[in-house]
């Protein structure tokens, strides 16, 4: 088995009043520093789903995978999008997602959904935390890409109710200083996530 990454930073960041989320300065660098650095993914294993003009992101020398539909129909299409860049990749069997505007990534996020998905005997894992759960925050096998680009095709938009069809394993991280998938939707969350950084930076989860 072989992982690779796909960051989800395909939306239009309508609640942050335009924009590119994954861009806003947190701290000394960006969000998206921010969640490449917990990803800590291999060289050659990460990508970045998003629309638009993609030199706005030249300086990350990543992968530019824009959504697999128009008329931006939501992560499920940024999923696909990574989906479909991964089987062109050597070697690459599941994709973990996440989105561009969680900076606070659990380093054992991998780990922890294959671990889940196995012990459950399920087609999917994803995350939790607090008793929500963030089907955006998940593990995809590649071999699901047509299953899931007819869905799509179909009209289905929502992420849970894609993967409950087949299963889905809820995996529970904890919230002691902070949520590790607290995410950055507003300037006041903004606001909220530089008020954690001196907590995470302290924190011994992982």
């Amino acid at each position: 088995m072989s992982l690779a990454y796909v960051i989800l930073a395909g939306g239009k960041a309508t609640r942050m009043g335009g924009g590119d989320k994954p861009l806003k300065r947190l701290g000394d660098r960006a969000i998206l520093d921010r969640v490449i650095e917990r990803l800590a993914a291999p060289a050659g294993r990460l990508a970045l789903n998003a629309n638009e003009d993609p030199s706005r992101f030249a300086g990350y020398s990543l992968p530019i995978v824009a959504d697999a539909l128009p008329d931006y129909p939501g992560p499920l299409a940024g999923i696909l999008a990574g989906l479909d860049w991964a089987v062109g990749q050597t070697g690459i069997t599941d994709i973990v997602s996440v989105p561009g505007d969680c900076p606070f990534l659990p380093k054992d996020l991998a780990s922890r959904l294959l671990a889940g998905r196995a012990a459950e005997g399920t087609a999917f894992a994803c995350a939790a935390s607090g008793g929500w759960t963030h089907p955006v925050i998940g593990i995809w096998r590649v071999s699901c890409r047509e299953e899931l680009r007819n869905a799509l095709v179909a009209g289905e938009r929502k992420i849970d109710r894609f993967t409950g069809r087949y299963g889905c394993a809820a995996v529970e991280w904890p919230i002691e200083d902070y949520d590790p998938f607290f995410n950055v939707n507003t300037p006041d969350e903004l606001l909220q996530a530089e008020a954690l950084l001196p907590l995470v930076d302290a924190s011994r989860m992982p």
